[in-house]
């Protein structure tokens, strides 16, 4: 299916501008993006994965991850093919690069907006999060179901490697309530190397997104000799310290996949030397991912240190929130950052 990709702008020279994330593709009749899934035909680019969803879910909304929001409840999970990074480690590559891998060949059913709010109500969602892939790669799908989403009282996911442009940050906005964003390194080699982009970009949306008033969690899969010295675990979680240290870190394990095969498994001694190292920097909720522990992947209330939500098991298996509807403390009575209702 395709659409008008209508966050794009035509120049002066003639080609199309994609104004949708961060790479920022300057093309010619007939050319991709980057991400395979947008495209000028006729003279307009155009979304070619359009109510086109290639992976479709009902979640907890613990998965995504979002520790820190509507605990306990489900997320309706939909993506396509196509994104706009190209990093080897991909854990969905099957879709982030097939249509990189296949000729631009496109595969999915046809899901629209209404059909995607519809089944998150007859599902019991609270939530519906754009995942799988990069969510910006379809934007205007994405942004039109938010908006629906909205007005039919359910709240709004985006699950993204964080190379949004602020004028689409501005779109969503309204219609975004929470974004878990990877910051994948704090190297701007490891970004160009491994994922095909690069940090600055990244950096700048996390902090736009949260001066928007976004809720934020972030994500770093942490990978044995490529991101995992002390130093550079210090330098993210001080970059997250100094814009708000409430925003939740999520610190995962990396296990072999796609084009690191040859990369051993992250050992849990990693995960939690992490985990130290950024409470040390002041971040009040930090937790491991990827592993069973249940003392690193609860939430514990930074007034009285308390245990306030018990997780076990695979992500969101099992979850006990112990929090009130607006996120108060049982035993202090401290209203702990995040979206509660």
């Amino acid at each position: 299916m395709s659409e008008a990709a209508w966050l794009s702008k035509r120049l002066e020279s003639g080609k199309v501008l994609c104004q949708a994330c961060a790479q920022s593709c300057k093309l010619d009749e007939g050319e991709y993006g980057i991400c395979g899934v947008r495209k000028v035909e006729n003279g307009e680019l155009r979304l070619l994965v359009y109510g086109l969803a290639a992976a479709v879910n009902v979640d907890p909304v613990e998965k995504k991850p979002m520790f820190h929001f509507l605990p306990q409840s489900r997320a309706f999970s939909v993506g396509t093919v196509g994104c706009n990074f190209a990093c080897k480690f991909c854990q969905n590559a099957d879709i982030s690069q097939y249509p990189q891998e296949h000729d631009h060949h496109l595969v999915g059913q046809e899901l629209p907006p209404e059909r995607i709010v519809a089944l998150a109500e007859e599902h019991g969602c609270r939530a519906i999060a754009y995942t799988y892939n990069e969510p910006i790669v379809f934007f205007e799908y994405t942004y039109d179901t938010a908006k629906l989403a909205h007005e039919r009282g359910l709240k709004n996911i985006y699950v993204t490697s964080g190379y949004e442009t602020k004028k689409a940050i501005d779109l969503l906005a309204p219609y975004i309530d929470g974004m878990n964003i990877d910051i994948k390194a704090f190297s701007n080699a490891f970004y160009e190397e491994i994922c095909g982009a690069k940090l600055k970009p990244v950096l700048e949306a996390v902090k736009y997104a949260h001066e928007k008033g976004i809720w934020i969690e972030i994500t770093t899969l942490l990978i044995p000799g490529k991101n995992d010295s002390d130093k550079e675990i210090r330098d993210i979680a001080r970059f997250i310290a100094d814009l708000d240290t409430s925003i939740p870190w999520h610190l995962s394990a990396f296990h072999p996949t796609y084009k690191m095969t040859d990369v051993e498994r992250t050992p849990v001694t990693t995960l939690r030397r992490a985990y130290k190292i950024a409470q040390e920097e002041g971040l009040m909720y930090v937790y491991v991912g990827n592993i069973d522990d249940e003392d690193h992947t609860s939430t514990y209330c930074p007034s009285c240190q308390e245990r306030v939500i018990d997780r076990s098991g695979h992500i969101g298996q099992y979850v006990r929130n112990m929090l009130d509807v607006e996120g108060h403390c049982p035993h202090c009575g401290y209203q702990l950052e995040g979206v509660w209702n």
